[in-house]
């Protein structure tokens, strides 16, 4: 299966890790093989369940590890336990006095990063960590509110930490500081550039033209920099017109073409990166609008979550180069995508684990497991990893491992 938006970090990595937000690569795409083409009625089996406090945070998987970081009491905690048994290992806790204004979830948005021995967190208040993987000892600390005064946003500091062999690159959002890179050894600014206000999508680091290059997907749009110095190559403003509105879908680059999409009547745009020249090859609000999931790719076509959140999104299939859509499946509700084995996983908003054949000429459920849909008191909305056959999921009160391989 080709891979996309091919990051720099996965030259570190081992095969089996979800290292980061949205895997290896940092599109959805796992490289596992020989998982299970069908489920039992009663689901794959569980592997261990163990209680977590609040957060949007997904988990990551490093050597056997895997690591969540919530928020028990007045704390958010970076908790790390044994990926096959569930068994703690070590915890790292940094006091925190976030309060969501709309009161859904108090708990850290982003997803940790881990590069050669070292987890990346970002809180909800703007504290930058660097811990050990191996004991959980602190290495160092940014308080980013304070070195880089932001606002706040409606729901706090969400983009996940990008890290790559020598930067951790952030969307901060202040002014002359929208975006600033760090060195990841040391946590000093390297450099900053741009006051675009931060969004709620995470940055990639692709090929472009066969060079090495940033996509931010900000408040304001796009943002294409050059990592090491971060000059601006190409900003272009793709939001919607009222303030009220968020971008958080995570960009999508492959065969030096961009995608980009937003709900609130934004859409969707595809864009061609030919010698640094961005040329629109389709831009519409009618082929798939994400509000908040990343959609994945796999062969020509893109799967994603069309519509807002509160309006009943469904599943969509669209072929990547027209932006025609193929298939939708209406009522499907918000989910989070993993393509993986020829297979594509689902975890929906509801706590339902879906197995489906990707294809464009239809939907194709394979497999339906209730897992987390009677829980409370929250939604799952958090990004799932897999990992060693192993799949990861949380909801606002359960982190779960879940055997997907063969028998």
């Amino acid at each position: 299966m080709p891979r996309h938006s091919l990051c720099l970090i996965a030259l570190l990595l081992v095969a089996a890790d979800w290292p980061q937000f949205l895997g290896p690569t940092r599109d959805g795409h796992s490289p596992e093989t020989g998982l299970a083409r069908e489920w039992p009625a009663g689901g794959p089996a569980k592997l261990w369940e163990a209680e977590i406090g609040a957060g949007f945070s997904g988990p990551v998987v490093s050597g056997g590890k895997v690591l969540l970081f919530h928020r028990l009491g007045d704390e958010e905690v970076l908790q790390c336990r044994n990926a096959a048994d569930g068994k703690p290992l070590w915890k790292h806790s940094a006091a925190t006095a976030y309060v969501d204004d709309f009161g859904f979830d108090e708990g850290p948005r982003a997803t940790p990063s881990v590069v050669d021995g070292r987890v990346y967190t970002l809180g909800a208040e703007g504290r930058l960590s660097c811990i050990s993987l191996e004991d959980g000892k602190k290495v160092w600390e940014r308080h980013l509110a304070v070195d880089y005064p932001f606002n706040k946003g409606y729901f706090g500091v969400a983009g996940s930490p990008l890290v790559d062999a020598q930067r951790v690159y952030l969307n901060i959002g202040s002014k002359g500081a929208g975006v600033v890179a760090f060195d990841r050894a040391t946590g000093k600014e390297i450099w900053k550039v741009t006051d675009d206000e931060a969004g709620y999508s995470s940055p990639v680091l692709a090929k472009l033209d066969g060079a090495d290059r940033l996509i931010f997907f900000t408040r304001e749009g796009l943002l294409v920099l050059d990592p090491g110095t971060g000059k601006v190559l190409h900003q272009r403003r793709f939001r919607a017109r009222i303030r009220e509105s968020v971008n958080a879908a995570t960009p999508l680059v492959t065969n030096d073409q961009i995608f980009l999409s937003a709900s609130y009547n934004t859409g969707a745009l595809l864009l061609d990166w030919h010698k640094g020249e961005p040329r629109d090859l389709w831009h519409n609000d009618s082929s798939l609008s994400c509000h908040y999931n990343t959609p994945v790719k796999i062969g020509e076509q893109l799967y994603g979550i069309h519509g807002r959140q509160e309006s009943g999104a469904g599943l969509r299939c669209i072929d990547l180069a027209s932006g025609q859509v193929r298939w939708s499946k209406p009522g499907f509700g918000c989910a989070a995508l993993i393509a993986a084995d020829g297979l594509l996983i689902a975890v929906t908003e509801g706590g339902d684990l879906v197995l489906l054949d990707p294809t464009p000429d239809g939907y194709r459920e394979k497999s339906r497991f209730a897992a987390l849909g009677q829980r409370k008191p929250r939604p799952v909305a958090a990004p799932p990893a897999l990992a060693d056959g192993r799949f990861f999921v949380r909801d606002g009160a359960h982190l779960s491992a879940w055997e997907l391989k063969k028998k």
